[in-house]
């Protein structure tokens, strides 16, 4: 019976849902078009469309190269920060002001520096992403027992061997739970960021279905990246619950 209240709360969602509808279609009998039935009758039709799984590939690709690239950056920041003090001093202002600064707000920036396509999705993607990492990996070191450390250096270790052989299975949890946080925010940033002239993906399909007044298909493309979202959040989940 695991399933029995899962179930209750996405039927209470529904029935919430539908009474909004069925409210405002009194005003207007074109929201009846973004009713229950509507969506899932639609959400039907795209799920057996081909098409529709090109653009989703192309998302989730974008989403992959983002999340690689804050990994590439976030890790080294986030172990930098954690093992120096000197360099956390002088760059958590920086970190936390920039952290605070709206991906979205690049847009126009990211447009006119890399021009239309995927280069200034995955950058702003990147750009998201990389704070949890970088969190997560500096708090992750912090955690550390010190007495790891002190064997490792008494036994004459490497730098590199002690970042290897001690830090970095260390964290390996934290860095993980960053890349779960990462992964809500890549997918938040995701739809809006598509809709930087590109002429494929999820919030391409969303502008599309707007510009067609498709609304039923643009219900349906909601409960869809929903669904996504939720089965990315939930590997990571799983990921994070094995390296623990």
């Amino acid at each position: 019976m695991a399933w029995a209240w899962p179930a209750a709360g996405l039927a209470g969602l529904l029935l919430v849902w539908q009474a909004g509808v069925d409210g405002m279609a009194r005003d207007n009998a074109l929201i009846a078009s973004f009713g229950v039935a509507p969506a899932l009758r639609a959400l039907l039709a795209l799920l057996q469309n081909s098409e529709l799984w090109t653009h989703v590939a192309l998302s989730l690709r974008r989403v992959g190269l983002g999340l690689l690239a804050a990994l590439a950056l976030g890790v080294p920041l986030g172990l930098a920060a954690g093992l120096s003090p000197r360099f956390a001093r002088a760059t958590t202002p920086l970190f936390q002001f920039l952290r605070m600064v709206s991906p979205l707000s690049w847009m126009p920036l990211a447009v006119m520096a890399l021009g239309v396509g995927d280069a200034p999705v995955v950058f702003l993607l990147a750009f998201a992403a990389v704070w949890p990492l970088v969190l997560n990996t500096a708090a992750g070191v912090a955690a550390l027992d010190p007495q790891w450390l002190q064997l490792a250096r008494s036994l004459s270790a490497t730098r590199l061997e002690l970042l290897a052989q001690v830090v970095l299975p260390g964290i390996a949890a934290h860095v993980l739970a960053g890349v779960r946080l990462a992964i809500g925010v890549l997918w938040i940033v995701l739809v809006p960021a598509e809709m930087l002239g590109v002429s494929a993906g999820l919030g391409y399909l969303i502008l599309d279905a707007r510009d067609r007044l498709a609304y039923s298909d643009l219900m349906a493309l909601i409960l869809l990246i929903g669904a996504l979202g939720w089965a990315l959040d939930h590997a990571a989940r799983w990921l994070h619950a094995r390296a623990g």
